[in-house]
């Protein structure tokens, strides 16, 4: 069977880190060795320690190289940031105050800035033949809107109608802290958080439901799927006016 491209969703976090290995060394269940693989680092306007990622990538890819025995080499890797400040602003900050009544009261920036982040995960993925997508999300970031059951099920369906697979497998191998630590230092990598990029909305204290999260994601998805059809058939007005 052919080896396919993978993207993944790349913070720099140890979450992010643990699905770059499994992805290299092609040792999971759920993650195909692949051919080729895009670590997409997002770009939302509130971020701090930028250069972060990037090094903690360089660093990881060097060490499992070294590594990787001669009959499975890890497959090349390209870093690339995609910018996401647009989107966010048309799914949440420029009507936020119109919004929040509607979800009461509750703010979904977190979930908006998320589903920014799938919605050109999507596009990248569709104009690169990527058919593939591993997003980090497990049960110990429960405070997280965007980890919610109900927006991982609905990314999945919106992905899937573009013909994208996305697939979070850290639900149920990263929930132990202990897990990771353990998959990384067996790698020789670095397996404690800290200066990986982060972000001043994450830091926001929300006590969003399930039932705003969905209530929202019905009500946004329609129109990201009219934004990124018109994106990919070069409608470059109809896509501006989605927002």
């Amino acid at each position: 069977m052919s080896k396919q491209e993978l993207a993944i969703l790349f913070s720099g976090s140890i979450d992010s880190l643990a699905l770059y290995a499994l992805s290299a060394v092609g040792r999971h269940p759920d993650i195909p060795r692949p051919r080729n693989i895009h670590l997409l680092c997002m770009q939302n306007g509130a971020l701090r320690f930028m250069a972060f990622p990037f090094e903690r990538f360089k660093t990881a890819e060097k060490i499992l190289k070294a590594q990787a025995p001669s009959t499975e080499p890890v497959p090349d890797s390209s870093f690339v940031e995609l910018d996401t400040v647009r989107l966010l602003q048309g799914l949440w900050l420029d009507q936020c105050e119109e919004l929040m009544p509607q979800y009461n009261g509750k703010n979904l920036v977190c979930t908006a800035c998320r589903l920014a982040m799938h919605t050109r995960t999507v596009i990248y993925c569709v104009e690169r033949l990527v058919p593939l997508l591993i997003a980090g999300s497990s049960g110990k970031q429960s405070c997280c809107p965007q980890q919610s059951e109900t927006f991982i099920t609905k990314i999945m369906a919106f992905s899937s109608g573009f013909g994208i697979t996305t697939r979070f497998p850290a639900d149920s191998d990263f929930d132990d802290d202990m897990v990771i630590k353990h998959l990384l230092e067996d790698h020789g990598l670095p397996s404690d958080n800290g200066g990986e990029r982060k972000c001043l909305f994450a830091q926001t204290r929300t006590l969003t439901t399930e039932k705003e999260i969905g209530s929202y994601l019905d009500a946004m998805l329609p129109h990201l799927n009219k934004y990124v059809e018109s994106r990919l058939e070069g409608n470059i007005r109809d896509a501006a006016r989605c927002f």
